[in-house]
């Protein structure tokens, strides 16, 4: 006996689509749909240019029309997709049924609802994920997930609480549960990260499972992507923090005029992060002179060693890069909130973590045995051990 039989089919507005029918009483049937491809019908029936990811939009051409045509799939129109199909298919309730009333009815068996975040630079994804994963471990313990899902949980509440992380294949994936709801994480097509939750029992958040409350479900699928995002943390946040960098340490291009870079290890460099902390202190900014005096102080010179080219040079410079601003009808300038956060770090990292840390570490700098030169003479040990252990010929 076949005990089920699927229909699969491609709707103009909704694209493909199944429909699983029982082949006994009482008639149980299951419709299966995936919101992007009605999205990207949609998208096509408005000639709006996208690129697909996947089953999801990697671009487009409209993102606010996009988001309000996902913003519109709504119980309503699912509903009229199962009756346009209804009565073109064959099904096991015959007209003489469905007049005495015998008719399928929407509930929701599962929901999914996902954020797909582009990655502008998807070389660094992987390592972004792998670093959300790694400093996240602890989403699942109890007192995560209740402010992920916004449900106190007590100790009868069902459901083991737990962070999984599976690295099936290649691509590692973070699991949350909660109850028979789970949010899985993922990076998805090397090009963007993926945050979906999928509601398998509506009841988990005291709803009903009739279609029409798909709305309330939808406000708890996205509202739990947006808190697990706001809950991860990264320790060290390098690989977003690097464009930053480089902007600073690289030349600068604006309005026609070019500044080159404030490299890190420059001397030059950072005399000037020294003057724009000095300088922020001045309520009504500083004068091209007052930057002379304090660079000549720092270079051990008199001030008129500095001439005006060199001088004018450094102000360009600074400006080009948004650390200084002109005050307006003035000679006066004032050091930006970038160029003072800038200086603070890039100063206190040179002097007290650089500086002294390889000192520390190569040998014959330090006049004493530090922790971190014990570290890396282990690790160098360790290195040279390493290919006698594997039997490495030298």
């Amino acid at each position: 006996m076949v005990n089920h039989f699927y229909i699969y089919a491609v709707d103009r507005d909704f694209g493909p689509f199944f429909l699983k029918f029982c082949s006994y009483f009482p008639y149980n049937a299951k419709l299966c749909l995936n919101g992007h491809e009605y999205a990207k019908r949609q998208l096509v029936k408005a000639g709006i240019a996208f690129t697909a990811l996947d089953n999801g939009i990697l671009a487009c051409a409209a993102p606010q029309h996009l988001q309000a045509i996902c913003n519109g799939l709504s119980a309503a129109k699912i509903d009229a997709l199962l009756r346009k199909w209804l009565r073109l298919l064959p099904h096991p309730f015959t007209s003489a049924d469905r007049r005495a009333g015998y008719r399928y009815d929407l509930s929701i068996l599962q929901a999914e609802f996902s954020l797909t975040q582009v990655l502008d630079k998807p070389v660094h994804g992987r390592l972004f994920f792998e670093q959300v994963i790694r400093e996240n471990l602890d989403l699942g313990r109890p007192d995560q997930v209740q402010l992920i899902f916004d449900r106190r949980i007590i100790r009868t509440t069902p459901g083991r609480f737990r962070t999984r992380v599976l690295t099936q294949g290649v691509t590692p994936s973070l699991h949350i549960d909660y109850k028979r709801t789970r949010i899985k994480q993922y990076h998805k097509e090397g090009r963007a990260l993926r945050t979906e939750t999928t509601i398998n029992d509506a009841y988990d958040f005291g709803i009903g499972r009739r279609l029409a409350n798909l709305p309330r479900l939808r406000e708890i699928g996205f509202a739990a992507n947006r808190r697990l995002l706001n809950l991860e943390r990264l320790s060290h946040d390098c690989t977003l923090a690097e464009a930053t960098f480089q902007a600073v340490d690289r030349p600068v291009s604006r309005a026609g005029q070019r500044a080159s870079g404030l490299r890190f290890a420059d001397p030059k460099v950072h005399q000037l992060w020294h003057a724009l902390l000095l300088f922020r202190l001045l309520a009504d900014g500083f004068r091209s002179a007052d930057l002379r005096q304090h660079l000549a102080d720092l270079r051990g010179g008199p001030a008129n060693t500095i001439n005006r080219g060199a001088l004018a040079y450094q102000l360009r410079r600074l400006h080009l890069h948004g650390m200084i601003e002109r005050l307006p009808h003035s000679h006066r300038y004032r050091v930006t909130d970038r160029g003072w956060r800038t200086a603070l770090f890039f100063t206190r990292t040179y002097n007290r973590l650089l500086r002294p840390g390889l000192a520390a570490v190569l040998p014959g700098h330090a006049a004493q045995i530090t922790p971190l030169r014990r570290a890396f003479d282990a690790l160098d040990k360790r290195i040279l051990q390493s290919p006698a252990q594997h039997n490495l010929a030298a």
